[in-house]
């Protein structure tokens, strides 16, 4: 008997796989992974531990505990000037599921969704698995950007196109968009009668100017992905939420009890404590990260190693040395074991759209940002 078909042609996360192999590696400083050195608020492991005293174990509503959807649609009103509505938000089981949720509920099969790449690997599997066709958009030549015109000549090119999929601060780049920027995008999406899967994960982490949403510009077409992980450095905690528009509410929790019918009850209470009292910490992680990239900025140019400027979240896509003529896979080899620096190669987002680039993830502490520049010194300076 043949299992299902979809899973064929796909292969396990090549981040973590490189990621898991450097790990092996003795001694070596992993820029790898987005997963911030930082702690979760005081606040926050209190609020968990006080719900497991108060026996809040049992199963949550499905679609997430009444009072979070509240204090996120507080906090996000506060600090984004978003109006997301309660009954609206669905608590997923980080925005991983908020993903598959939002794909399966939209995507018939053979239904298109422009990616613009380089992207974050997963986005591809979990499209592919709902029964959607990835297409890559190549932005290499629009600064890593999706422009009004790319996305109007992709639309044309692929008519099927069910959906369109934005992560911005984005996930390996950095980079993100204006306000200005924002709202020529959502132009062409409310022209066509499309939706956007508005990945923000990372919007607290935005360094050169405020985050502007697309939701506030295309509320009714826009599938809003969010969460506490980035920025409260709660990834394990696996909270995240969709907001969907009016009409795909319901079909967003039938989805949502079909793969997890609940998230974790104590976790929930842990994230209201985040939303609600540690706007204070959000700034505080921000500045940490900005203060890593600073430091980034200042040292790489020293080392003549060419990167993209990122301007959010903690990702720097740094171009490999002209000696490597564009093998970044062999770069990162080489790194881990000549150098003992992780880092995790642009092919593995996004394929030739990612090649000749590695992504460094300076979540990683000051220190060891520090300490591996220093050996990527030594090591450059021997080529």
């Amino acid at each position: 008997m043949n299992g299902n078909q979809r899973y064929t042609a796909i292969e396990p996360s090549a981040i973590r796989e490189y990621a898991e192999a450097f790990a092996k590696v003795e001694g070596l400083l992993p820029f790898t992974i987005g997963e911030p050195d930082l702690n979760v608020p005081q606040a926050v492991k209190v609020a968990v531990k006080d719900a497991m005293d108060r026996n809040q174990t049992h199963y949550a509503p499905s679609q997430g505990l009444l009072a979070l959807r509240e204090v996120i649609s507080e906090y996000f009103q506060r600090n984004q000037a978003l109006n997301l509505k309660p009954e609206n938000i669905i608590i997923t089981n980080g925005v991983t599921e908020a993903l598959n949720v939002g794909m399966d509920i939209f995507l018939n099969h053979g239904d298109k969704v422009l990616v613009p790449a380089p992207f974050f690997g997963l986005y591809e599997t979990i499209i592919s698995l709902r029964g959607g066709i990835p297409v890559r958009i190549d932005t290499s030549q629009t600064h890593y950007q999706l422009t009004p015109e790319l996305l109007e000549k992709n639309l044309k090119k692929h008519p099927e196109t069910k959906l369109v999929l934005l992560n911005y601060p984005n996930n390996p780049i950095g980079n993100t968009y204006t306000e200005e920027e924002i709202k020529a995008l959502a132009a062409v999406i409310k022209r066509h009668k499309i939706y956007v899967v508005s990945d923000e994960i990372y919007s607290s982490l935005s360094y050169d100017s405020p985050h502007y949403s697309i939701f506030n510009e295309i509320p009714e077409q826009t599938l809003y992905l969010n969460g506490p992980s980035k920025s409260y450095a709660m990834t394990g905690a696996r909270i995240g939420f969709i907001h969907l528009p009016d009409d795909y509410v319901g079909k967003g929790i039938v989805g949502h009890q079909a793969l997890v019918t609940c998230v974790s009850t104590p976790e929930q209470y842990g994230a209201i404590a985040a939303y609600e009292r540690c706007d204070d910490v959000v700034l505080a992680y921000r500045d940490e990260f900005s203060r890593r990239r600073e430091l980034l900025l200042r040292e790489l140019p020293a080392m003549g190693i060419e990167f993209i400027r990122p301007s959010g979240a903690f990702y720097l896509f740094m171009k490999v040395p002209e000696l490597y003529q564009d093998d970044d896979h062999q770069f990162a080899l080489d790194l881990a074991n000549k150098a003992k620096i992780g880092v995790i190669p642009g092919r593995a987002f996004g394929g030739d759209y990612g090649k000749g680039y590695v992504r460094f993830s300076y979540a990683s502490s000051y220190a060891s940002i520090q300490e591996g520049l220093e050996r990527l010194r030594k090591f450059i300076k021997n080529l």
